[in-house]
């Protein structure tokens, strides 16, 4: 098999998720890091925008079926549909049809809701020019109501994953944004499931091997800015 060619960022949580499921399914894979912006090696430059005309890391290119795919959730689904014939990651064929839907739920509820929230409280605590009190404070209120959302579910497998069947795709989605929460200055202390889970996942062998390899890409390749 080729190795995939990931288009990522270095810091960026949605090409980790994309990173954390390749990882999972023993799929080969390149990464090419791109900077924010429409310089020589930003996802704005006209080279980028033929990948993707939007401007936006994940983009995933599939020597192998010469398939290119970019939105992190539509990667993951083509990669699992693709290359996880045993459901490792994903309802199977002997799923109940509750499980594909709260599957599709839980995928949903964090690329619609809890990551769209993180990113405008990320934004507004570090990167807004000009300070917005009332901004900071509504995306405080929004995350901390989805972490309210997450520990209840998180109850269900007493903190181990997600789903309640095990580790999934689910938690690849989740995994890279809700560390984030630091970042965000969110006091989380009143979440001890979400602190369980995010520790237990934090702790594969994986997250060291994937973190690692993109400091190393990041040097290999001259990326000095965000």
């Amino acid at each position: 098999m080729k190795p995939l060619l990931l288009h990522g960022h270095h810091s960026g949580p949605n090409p980790y998720k994309v990173q954390l499921v390749c990882e999972n399914l023993d799929l080969p894979y390149d990464l090419k890091l791109w900077v924010l912006g429409e310089g020589e090696k930003g996802v704005k430059s006209a080279e980028f925008l033929k990948i993707n005309e939007n401007g936006r890391v994940p983009a995933l290119q599939d020597p192998n079926t010469g398939v290119t795919s970019w939105e992190s959730q539509a990667v993951i689904s083509y990669l699992l549909r693709v290359y996880d014939k045993s459901h490792t990651l994903w309802p199977g064929p002997d799923a109940s049809e509750q499980e594909r839907v709260d599957y599709e739920i839980w995928i949903a509820f964090l690329t619609t809701t809890f990551g769209p929230m993180l990113g405008q409280r990320n934004w507004f605590v570090n990167f807004h020019a000009v300070d917005n009190p009332d901004a900071r404070k509504r995306y405080e209120e929004q995350c901390l109501r989805c972490f309210d959302v997450l520990e209840a579910q998180l109850a269900k497998s007493d903190g181990e994953s997600v789903l309640p069947t095990g580790f999934s795709a689910v938690d690849c989605h989740f995994w890279p944004w809700l560390r984030l929460y630091e970042f965000a200055n969110l006091d989380v202390s009143k979440y001890p499931l979400f602190q369980k889970w995010l520790k237990k996942i934090g702790a594969r062998p994986e997250i060291e091997k994937i973190d690692e390899y993109n400091a190393e890409e990041k040097e290999a390749q001259g990326i000095t800015t965000n």
